[in-house]
């Protein structure tokens, strides 16, 4: 067990795993994050391959047609790498990789969710282009990319250093 004496009594500070243990714990944690974020951008993704067969599209002017562009590459290359862990594992399955594989698919999945939050700013702003021609959708497209960062990135964040820098 491991542990500190505190107070006349033992408080776990950790698991009591091993290497393997841990990494097959890690793993199933990181394919459930990852089949929830895959879900999503497969969607998004399907979704953008549908719209260049619109007849709106070919109304579209040369910058919203750029958007498109940026957007669908996005949306592939998130696509590419919320998918990767899966390949990953597969390909080195039986290895005895598991803990470096672990370690390689948690970088491909934030990678993957990088890509994802700028498809979808991506996406919105081409969406809000087209509905509006309005001058406060670069506004509008901001404060939700401030939202996404926010739930994403700065909050996980904080609450990872608030609780593990004691």
């Amino acid at each position: 067990m491991t542990g500190t004496e505190r107070g006349g009594g033992t408080t776990r500070t950790g698991r009591d795993e091993t290497p393997e243990e841990r990494a097959d714990r890690r793993w199933g944690e990181l394919i459930q994050e990852v089949r929830v974020a895959q879900t999503g951008v497969q969607i998004l993704f399907g979704f953008l391959l549908t719209v260049v067969f619109t007849p709106r599209f070919a109304q579209l002017d040369r910058t919203d047609r750029t958007i498109y562009i940026v957007t669908i590459v996005l949306g592939a290359a998130a696509t590419g790498a919320l998918i990767g862990p899966v390949s990953v594992h597969r390909l080195v399955a039986g290895r005895r990789v598991k803990p470096q594989t672990v370690g390689w698919a948690a970088r491909l999945t934030l990678v993957g969710l990088v890509l994802l939050l700028a498809t979808m700013t991506s996406a919105l702003l081409l969406v809000l282009r087209v509905a509006t021609h309005d001058s406060s959708v670069l506004w509008l497209v901001a404060a939700v990319l401030a939202w996404y960062l926010l739930c994403w990135f700065a909050w996980p964040l904080w609450t990872r250093h608030r609780h593990t820098t004691r």
